[in-house]
């Protein structure tokens, strides 16, 4: 009789451990992802300030997020996390396990919706500032503000512009904004905009961009002034060396860069021919009346500007024209003669 009950109580308790076994490997399985496959599928979630284990479980099953609720609430009660989840909108999908959407929403690492928006190069911080008030992400007055007196924040984002020594110069941040395709936060501010930017340019501006610029005797802003006329005046990009090439050798000998472009920055639009009324404004940009550099950048050059003001080729050019050939080319020459027939020569085409 007592062998009997001792072969009852031993089945009972098989049966028992393999019944606990069995519920844990269906827990265990409930609270793997809904679906391995669909980790492009996001859901977004709204969970409630306040809202406990069971609210938040239900949300999480009808959208598709959790196999189970009860399954879920038990993980949640058994690891005492109930308290530990932060209210806001979260982005999940189906191929993350319940361990993964805990972690989330006790990151607190809530959705933003984000945007896009490119600036070309060759733009100067006023167009910028109208295609992003025209795209509603600033306000364009204030945005140039900042510009012109930038916060310790944005200074300290790229600690080059604290060496500027410009009084004249127009907008502190001018050519410092990187032209580029940008994803923001659709809640993020002027200021916020201009330290994704000009950390852009920050990157671009490595240790041996300012090696090399050291070697060339030449701050990082003069570089970038350079480059921005660089970027101005070609219009194909086989000419940016060799057009550096002629700007150095004018900078060299101390002869008048004269380049038109720094005369439609102060005009403040691109006329196709300038007048001599035109050559004659007097401004400390106008390369027609001032030796050297104008006192900082006149548009927002890319890397490839940045790089031919760094590495121009080594010519005897200093004169260069445009060809008015619907190339895009210029006409370079070593002395002022050639210059002038070259002149001629854009005449004809042009006629």
């Amino acid at each position: 009789m007592l062998r009997s009950l001792v072969i009852i109580l031993v089945v009972l308790i098989i049966i028992g451990l393999a019944a606990v076994g069995v519920l844990n490997y269906f827990y265990l399985s409930m609270l793997e992802p809904v679906d391995p496959a669909a980790s492009e599928d996001y859901v977004l979630v709204e969970i409630p300030s306040g809202a406990g284990s069971e609210v938040i479980a239900d949300i999480l099953e009808r959208g598709g997020l959790i196999q189970n609720s009860v399954a879920f609430r038990y993980y949640v009660r058994s690891n005492n996390l109930g308290h530990t989840f932060m209210a806001g909108t979260y982005q999940l999908n189906p191929a993350m396990d319940v361990e993964e959407i805990v972690n989330k929403l006790q990151s607190g690492d809530v959705y933003a919706e984000t945007t896009w928006f490119t600036v070309p190069e060759g733009y100067t911080l006023k167009q910028m500032a109208d295609r992003l008030e025209e795209e509603g992400l600033i306000d364009s007055t204030k945005f140039l503000e900042l510009a012109d007196d930038p916060t310790d924040n944005i200074l300290d984002t790229f600690t080059e512009l604290r060496r500027i020594e410009e009084p004249e110069i127009e907008y502190l941040l001018e050519g410092y904004l990187y032209p580029d395709t940008y994803e923001i936060y659709t809640t993020a501010d002027e200021e916020e905009i201009i330290k994704l930017m000009l950390g852009r340019m920050n990157r671009v501006i490595d240790e041996e961009s300012k090696n090399r610029a050291d070697q060339l005797g030449l701050t990082i802003h003069e570089v970038l002034t350079i480059a921005s006329l660089i970027e101005r005046e070609a219009a194909v990009a086989h000419e940016r060396d060799r057009i550096s090439g002629v700007i150095h050798n004018r900078l060299e000998i101390g002869q008048m860069l004269q380049i038109d472009a720094t005369i439609q920055y102060i005009l403040g639009e691109t006329k196709e021919f300038l007048t001599y009324a035109d050559l004659e404004i007097p401004s400390p940009y106008n390369t027609y009346q001032y030796h050297g550099l104008p006192p900082g950048p006149i548009a927002a050059p890319g890397q490839p500007s940045i790089e031919a003001a760094l590495y121009p080729e080594d010519t005897e050019y200093f004169y260069y024209n445009y060809k008015y050939d619907d190339t895009g080319e210029h006409y370079f020459s070593e002395t002022y003669e050639e210059h002038l027939e070259n002149v001629r020569r854009a005449e004809e085409n042009l006629d």
